[in-house]
C-alpha cells in the first residue's frame, strides 16, 4: 500500500518561497552587487546567530548543517586551506554535501553536548571519507565503464549524477512523505548546491548563503511557532493557541465544548494507540467546521469550537451538523487472534471490529461583562448536561 503523502503542501510551499528569494535576488544583482564585501561580513555574523539561534531552540540538525556550510565557506575563502584547494576538490566537497543531506534526513534532534551530540559529529565526518571513498571508486568505474565501449558521457555520469539524482529522489520521497519543514529546507538546499555546482546559479557564494541562512532561521521560528500553539497529536491549534485567539474575539461570540464519550472505556478496551486514532479523527471533523468557527485541543479528550459573531441559535446547526459527522464514521479496529499452541506455527489472522465514536457538545454565548473563561466555564455545564441527558447530543 503507497504511503499517503503528507507533505505535499509543505515541500511545495518551501520550493516556491526559495525559488522566489532566489529569483529576485538574481534579477536585483545590479542593486546590492556593489556591497558584496558589506554582505561577506553579514554572512559570517548569520552564521553565527544561526548557530546560536538554532541550537538554543534545539534544533541539531540545523546546527549540524550550519556548521557543516561555515566549513564549506571558510574553504572557499581558503581560511582552512591554501591555495586553489577548493577547486581541485570541488566534486569531494559536493559530493560530501549530497551525503550529510541524506544524513540529516535520518536522525532526529538531540542536544549536541551529549553521547549524541559526538555521534552525530561523527557520523559527519565519516559522510566526508564516503564521499571521498565513493570519489575514488567512481573514477575506478567509469575507467573501467569506458574500456567496456560505453559512451563517455554516460561514463562521466556516475562519479557525480548517480549518486546526486539517488540523494534528491530519497530526500524529495521523505519531503513529500512527512510535512516537515526541515526536510523540505533540505531537499531546497541540495537544489541550490546542485545549481550552483553546475555553475547554473551565478550568485556569488556569500549571497547564496546568506539566503539560505535566513531561510533556515526563519523556518525555525515557524516551525517553534507551530509546536507551540499547535497539538502535537491532532494537529490543530492547541489550549495555548486558544487563549491566544481568545484576546481577539469581540463582544458577540459562542464556545462549544465538545468531549469524546465513553473515552477512556473505548482508549482501556482498544489501546492508546487505537486511543490516539479515535483523537484524530475527532479533531479531523473538528477541524471542519464552517461558518466562521474555528477548532482547538483544550485537553485530553476535550476540544473547543469557537464561532466568532454567532449566537447559540446561529451555531447550533453546524454543531449538530458535526456530531452527526463524527457519529456516521466508523471505524475498523483490527487486532490479532490470539492462538494455543498448536496453532502458533500457523500463519497469523486477524479480528476486525467496526465501532462508532461519539461526542457531546456543550455551547455558550458570550452576555454582557462576561469574560472568556467564564463563557467556558458555561459552556462546559451544558457539556455535564449533554452527558448526563444520554450523551452524543447538543445541550445548551
Amino acid at each position: 500500500m503507497f504511503q499517503k503523502f503528507e507533505g505535499i503542501k509543505t515541500t511545495l510551499w518551501t520550493g516556491l518561497a526559495v525559488s522566489l528569494l532566489f529569483v529576485v535576488a538574481c534579477y536585483s544583482q545590479s542593486y546590492w552587487l556593489s556591497k558584496i564585501n558589506l554582505i561577506e561580513q553579514i554572512v559570517l555574523g548569520l552564521f553565527a546567530v544561526g548557530i546560536i539561534f538554532t541550537a538554543q531552540f534545539s534544533r541539531s540538525r540545523y546546527t549540524l548543517l550550519i556548521i557543516s556550510l561555515l566549513s564549506f565557506y571558510l574553504l572557499f575563502q581558503q581560511q582552512l586551506v591554501s591555495g586553489d584547494w577548493f577547486i581541485q576538490h570541488q566534486k569531494w566537497i559536493f559530493l560530501s554535501a549530497m551525503f550529510i543531506l541524506s544524513f540529516l534526513v535520518n536522525v532526529k534532534d538531540r542536544s549536541l553536548i551529549s553521547v549524541h551530540g559526538a555521534l552525530r559529529f561523527a557520523a559527519i565526518f565519516s559522510c566526508i571519507l564516503l564521499a571521498k571513498g565513493w570519489l575514488i571508486l567512481g573514477e575506478y568505474l567509469t575507467a573501467q565503464t569506458l574500456l567496456l565501449g560505453w559512451p563517455a558521457q554516460l561514463s562521466a555520469n556516475i562519479t557525480i549524477t548517480l549518486p546526486l539524482l539517488l540523494s534528491c529522489s530519497y530526500i524529495l520521497f521523505q519531503s513529500l512523505r512527512y510535512p516537515s519543514l526541515l526536510i523540505a529546507s533540505l531537499l531546497t538546499s541540495l537544489l541550490v548546491a546542485s545549481l550552483a555546482y553546475y555553475q547554473q546559479l551565478t550568485l556569488p557564494l556569500s549571497a547564496m548563503l546568506t539566503l539560505l541562512l535566513v531561510h533556515y532561521i526563519v523556518v525555525v521560528v515557524i516551525d517553534s511557532y507551530y509546536l507551540a500553539y499547535r497539538d502535537e497529536l491532532t494537529t490543530i491549534p492547541s489550549r495555548r493557541a486558544l487563549n491566544q485567539y481568545a484576546l481577539s474575539l469581540g463582544r458577540r461570540y459562542c464556545v462549544a465544548m465538545v468531549d469524546i464519550d465513553h473515552f477512556k472505556k473505548f482508549n482501556d478496551s482498544y489501546g492508546h494507540d487505537i486511543g490516539d486514532q479515535v483523537l484524530k479523527l475527532v479533531a479531523a471533523k473538528l477541524a471542519t467546521v464552517a461558518e466562521g468557527g474555528k477548532a482547538f485541543r483544550y485537553g485530553g479528550e476535550e476540544f473547543t469550537l469557537i464561532f466568532p459573531r454567532k449566537t447559540i441559535e446561529g451555531a447550533t446547526p453546524e454543531l449538530e451538523r458535526i456530531r452527526q459527522l463524527i457519529a456516521d464514521y466508523k471505524i475498523i479496529i483490527r487486532h490479532p487472534v490470539r492462538k494455543n499452541k498448536k496453532a502458533r506455527g500457523s500463519k497469523p489472522t486477524e479480528q476486525t471490529k467496526t465501532v462508532s465514536v461519539t461526542v457531546s457538545m456543550g455551547v455558550s454565548a458570550r452576555e454582557d461583562k462576561q469574560s472568556f473563561e467564564q463563557v467556558v466555564k458555561v459552556a462546559d455545564q451544558a457539556l455535564y448536561r449533554a452527558k448526563k441527558k444520554g450523551r452524543n447530543n447538543v445541550s445548551r
